[in-house]
Order: structure tokens, then C-alpha cells, then sequence
């Protein structure tokens, strides 16, 4: 089963990510929505995403995938911990600034308010972040090419065509007030400078 310690340390990492996103996904399960976005683009993508995250499972939890095992340093094993302890932190931030603000699909909540604190103040999609520096982690911590990679090679696109359709969303629902927010933040990474 655990043939390698960082399947022991993924494991540990998916189960920390997955009761984050499980509290605030019961917390604020009976919410009211007021705009919702779905699409089936989107709801494929879901799926993908989460085929992509029971891959490396498969991969902790049998041998069937270690045909596609291949060598790397250590260390960036460790490194992709330290990463995946960080992705964590960041998702439980994220869910936590936006409190009732957050919805699981692309929408906006009855009095939906704009967050631009915490760690919204400096990102506008922390959340992704997040997913996305879990997925590297997973790469560098999983040395297998098929469940190292799964998930971001299906989350990289679904999160690039997300942000546009939340951004266009968000700018009709707030106008200059969200536009000003995107002059001074960043999109994933914190924006050095705002534009002027």
C-alpha cells in the first residue's frame, strides 16, 4: 500500500484539503444562490478535476500506476510537502475571508459583497492558488507521470477559463469597484505594483 513515504505524506495532505473544503462546504450547503453560472464546460471540468485528485489515490493506495514511477531527488519530494502544507494553509485562508461569500460553482450569493481583505487584499483568486500550488506539490511529491500530473493537467485549463467567466460576472455585478480591485491586485500571485 504506503510503498514510499510520500505516498504517506500525499494521503496525509488530501485528507487535510479535503475536510477544509468539506467544513465550509457544509457550513454554507443550505445558502441561498442568486446568480449561478453553471455550464456543462464547467461541470466536465469539475469532473475532470476530480479524476484528476482520485488518480494519485489510486497510486497511494496500489501498484497498479507504478509502471509510470520515475526517479527524482528527495528533496523535491520534500519540497512538494512544504508546498502542499502551504496549499492548505492558503485554501483554508481563502474559504475562511470569504465566509458566505463562497459558492462551490461560478455565481454570487443574495447580498454577495466584495472581499478585498485578508488575503483577497492582494489576490483576487486565492482559492485557485491554492488548487494550482496543491497540483505542482502533487507533481513534485508523487514521482509518477501519470498520478503526478493528473491533476494539473486538468485543473490548468478549467482554472484559466474560471477566472475569466468570474471576473466578467464579478464586473457586471460590482463595476468600477471590482475594476479599481483588479487594477491593484493580482490575479494568482500578488501584484507588485498597481497599475495606474
Amino acid at each position: 500500500m504506503f510503498s514510499n513515504p510520500f505516498k504517506i505524506v500525499y494521503f496525509i495532505g488530501f485528507i487535510i484539503i479535503t475536510v477544509v473544503r468539506k467544513i465550509f462546504t457544509a457550513r454554507f450547503r443550505n445558502e441561498n444562490i442568486a446568480v449561478d453560472n453553471k455550464t456543462a464546460l464547467d461541470i466536465t471540468l469539475l469532473v475532470l478535476n476530480g479524476i484528476g485528485m482520485i488518480i494519485p489515490l489510486i497510486y497511494v493506495f496500489s501498484a497498479k500506476l507504478e509502471f509510470t514511477d520515475y526517479s527524482r531527488p528527495e528533496w523535491i519530494g520534500w519540497m512538494g510537502a512544504v508546498l502542499f502544507l502551504f496549499a492548505s494553509w492558503l485554501l483554508y485562508r481563502s474559504h475562511a475571508d470569504l465566509n458566505r461569500n463562497w459558492i462551490p460553482i461560478v455565481g454570487l450569493r443574495p447580498n454577495h459583497t466584495l472581499i478585498t481583505t485578508g488575503i483577497y487584499k492582494n489576490i483576487r483568486h486565492p482559492m485557485y492558488s491554492a488548487h494550482l500550488i496543491w497540483a505542482i506539490a502533487q507533481a513534485m511529491i508523487l514521482p509518477n507521470w501519470i498520478a503526478g500530473f493528473s491533476f494539473l493537467i486538468v485543473l490548468t485549463p478549467h482554472i484559466f477559463i474560471r477566472m475569466g467567466v468570474e471576473e466578467k460576472l464579478l464586473i457586471k455585478q460590482f463595476s468600477d469597484e471590482y475594476q479599481d480591485y483588479m487594477n491593484r491586485s493580482g490575479r494568482l500571485l500578488p501584484r507588485l505594483r498597481p497599475i495606474k
